[in-house]
């Protein structure tokens, strides 16, 4: 394909695997991270060749979302579990996946190497669902390769990472759509619209989920390894440590009849739901205020009369609050069993009972320059905007207004149903993606949109962290006389796993 082209500025649990399944991952080992087969992969015409990193499940959704025009010619996952379950997909991936089992996986090469994958395959483009640790060094890589980059949202796990991407994608001339589907969504884009065109006149507040923050890193202790995981890869940029099911496996973690979510609980992996679900949230926020390019100015977490009363709005998605008994209980090591009674996560996971911990489900509110508050105060539901004429409130692919009559014309409910039905709500995001890679079509959801969105939730965690009110130069990238908070803006790599000086 031409490349000389300008450039344009939810969770199925994983079905048991089969004995088929087992003897392919088996078969895979031996020749993992080798060069592909003779044959070479597809490139006619406008076909777009993929590789995608990470196949758990959103790869396996976005895999199945890819549009015909582009063709998955490698994969990679430092499990050659989810390796095998994507070439040979049944249970809830089966219909997914059929098209790509019929025309690609047979000429799919396959990695547990992102950077080995770069080295020998030639693509066009690289799809990365992987923990939120590895987004920056995949896609940094990516870029250096010469490749397109679709990337999951959040953004990066620290607010340096997304500057340090943002700049390379811009030096690169390469096109990076981060996965935020929302800002392809009609609904969603022609609220927004409205908001942002005065629809609501002066907006003066907004209200968002409370989303709640990472945990510090627990001592699971140490189980053998299994589904052919390089628990080294897993762990990369972060620090090693003992291998365990529940840091990997995040769509395994059950705890009686709850499903939690493993690496994304934790703070060496992620910002946990305040950087996962709280991504959506801010983007529609910043998209209806017109603020992709810059943040709020001001930031602080709110004690809250009982942080017991704030987790069962996220019970099913979030451990307890520290020394906080609930419904249910269980152990963390080994295979859990449903018993009576939530876990104490200062016992489960062996964390100190503190205050510190228990704020990680702290409302915070923001300011931006102009006086336009954030609050992030209440359950999983509405954003809710409130303005001089009326109030908005708004989710993935709905809206309403109070009164109900403030919009005249507003788009046919009909858009919204081809964002409906299991493993193609990306369809549409992944072609505005190719759309930019063939023709320098305006991203929908470009890098520096995705940077300033993970942003504010870091600034909300970092704020729920240290406890004391913060200001934050949005030009700058940094706040005002904190060293403190500074130094939380970054993470350290581990050996192996740096940035290069390129």
């Amino acid at each position: 394909m031409n490349r000389s082209r300008p450039v344009a500025e939810c969770g199925a649990a994983l079905p048991a695997m089969t004995r088929r399944q087992f003897v392919a991952a088996a078969a895979i080992a031996p020749w993992l991270s080798t060069a592909s087969a003779a044959e070479p992969a597809r490139s006619a015409g406008n076909i777009v060749r993929v590789g995608v990193i990470g196949t758990g499940v959103r790869g396996k959704y976005l895999i199945g979302n890819l549009p015909e025009s582009a063709v998955v010619t490698a994969i990679c996952d430092c499990a050659t579990l989810r390796i095998a379950s994507t070439l040979e997909p049944n249970g809830t991936f089966a219909p997914v996946l059929q098209r790509f089992k019929d025309r690609d996986a047979a000429k799919c090469a396959t990695h547990q190497d992102y950077r080995r994958m770069f080295d020998r395959e030639k693509l066009d483009a690289v799809i990365i669902a992987t923990p939120d640790h590895h987004h920056a060094l995949a896609a940094m890589l990516a870029l250096q390769a010469g490749l397109d980059v679709y990337l999951e949202k959040p953004l990066t796990a620290c607010v340096r990472e997304g500057r340090r991407l943002a700049d390379a994608v811009k030096r690169s001339g390469r096109v990076l759509q981060v996965g935020s589907q929302q800002r392809t969504m009609e609904m969603n884009r022609f609220a927004c619209e409205f908001i942002r065109n005065g629809g609501l006149g002066k907006v003066t507040r907004v209200e968002l989920p409370n989303y709640p923050g990472p945990l510090p890193m627990p001592s699971l202790g140490e189980e053998p390894g299994f589904g052919g995981v390089d628990f080294d890869l897993f762990c990369g940029p972060a620090p090693l440590r003992p291998h365990h099911r529940h840091l990997w496996m995040k769509e395994d973690f059950q705890v009686g009849d709850l499903l939690w979510r493993g690496w994304d609980l934790f703070r060496d992996y992620s910002g946990h739901l305040m950087t996962n679900w709280g991504a959506h949230s801010v983007d529609m926020v910043q998209l209806a205020l017109g603020r992709d390019d810059t943040g709020p100015v001001e930031v602080r977490a709110i004690e809250p009369p009982s942080v017991a009363e704030l987790w069962p709005r996220w019970r099913d998605k979030t451990p307890a609050p520290v020394g906080q008994a609930s419904s249910q209980s269980n152990s963390f090591n080994g295979k859990p069993k449903a018993t009576s009674g939530v876990p104490r996560n200062a016992d489960a996971f062996g964390l100190p009972l503190n205050e510190a911990e228990a704020r990680r489900f702290w409302p915070v509110r923001m300011k931006y320059a102009d006086g336009i508050e954030l609050h992030f105060s209440h359950g999983p539901d509405f954003i809710v905007f409130h303005g001089e004429k009326g109030v908005l409130k708004m989710r993935r692919n709905y809206f309403e207004t109070d009164p109900p009559g403030l919009i005249k014309n507003g788009p046919d409910p009909a858009v919204a149903e081809k964002w409906k039905g299991t493993g193609h709500v990306a369809r549409p995001h992944l072609e505005n993606w190719l759309d930019a890679i063939r023709s320098g079509a305006p991203l929908n959801a470009p890098v520096e949109v995705g940077h300033r969105t993970a942003t504010i939730c870091h600034l909300a965690n970092i704020a729920r962290e240290l406890n004391r009110p913060l200001k934050w130069s949005p030009a700058r990238e940094q706040f005002l006389d904190n060293a403190e908070a500074n130094t939380l803006l970054d993470r350290p790599r581990r050996k192996g796993f740096e940035f290069s000086a390129a």
